[in-house]
């Protein structure tokens, strides 16, 4: 009988962040984990100790992707900046759900787990600030309207990211139409 192949921590973050998006932190458990990735259970603990340091490592290495793509966005103008950045909150829109559930994680028994949340949480502030600086210039630049409190403007846009794809567009068509309504309202020309 052959050795059943192990997995990379690159592998068992994906099948983690599946597994999170099918079944909610709650209904997560590292026995339900095992069962999706190949090797022997104790593998993943070679990796994590437990489950609160595997699913904070899993929403941290997103936000250090939302961060990396949002970084390397064109703000030379500010509406397409945000046009831009709303896709990329987009293809993650499923996972924007699970970041609700970080007040769950049990840090008291795992410092790299703490660690893990504390970036999410500056990961927030870091995009925060971004998004502000762009509805700041596209505000000054005449872009947006001037009748809507800012805050409205921004709430409304970060509505968008909860808007079921229900057409099942691809992300960038889906994330043009939603960027278009913001911009343009739901009103005939």
């Amino acid at each position: 009988m052959g050795r059943r192949k192990n997995f990379t921590e690159s592998e068992l973050l994906d099948a983690t962040k599946k597994l999170l998006l099918d079944h909610g932190y709650d209904g997560f458990h590292l026995k339900l984990l095992s069962e999706h990735v190949p090797g022997a259970r104790s593998t993943i603990y070679q990796y994590y100790s437990n489950k609160e340091e595997i699913v904070a490592a899993c929403m941290k290495r997103v936000m250090a992707q939302m961060i990396l793509r949002s970084s390397e966005v064109d703000e030379t103008d500010a509406m397409e900046a945000l046009r831009h950045i709303l896709l990329i909150y987009a293809e993650e829109s499923d996972f924007h759900r699970l970041l609700g559930d970080l007040h769950k994680i049990n840090t008291a028994n795992s410092a790299a787990a703490a660690r893990d949340l504390d970036y999410v949480e500056q990961g927030h502030v870091t995009l925060k600030r971004q998004l502000m600086g762009l509805f700041d210039r596209a505000c000054a630049e005449g872009k947006l309207r001037r009748d809507v409190p800012l805050p409205a403007l921004i709430g409304v846009f970060f509505g968008l990211i909860n808007v079921p794809n229900a057409m099942k567009l691809p992300s960038d068509e889906w994330s043009k139409v939603l960027f278009d309504m913001w911009l343009n309202g739901a009103g005939q020309k």
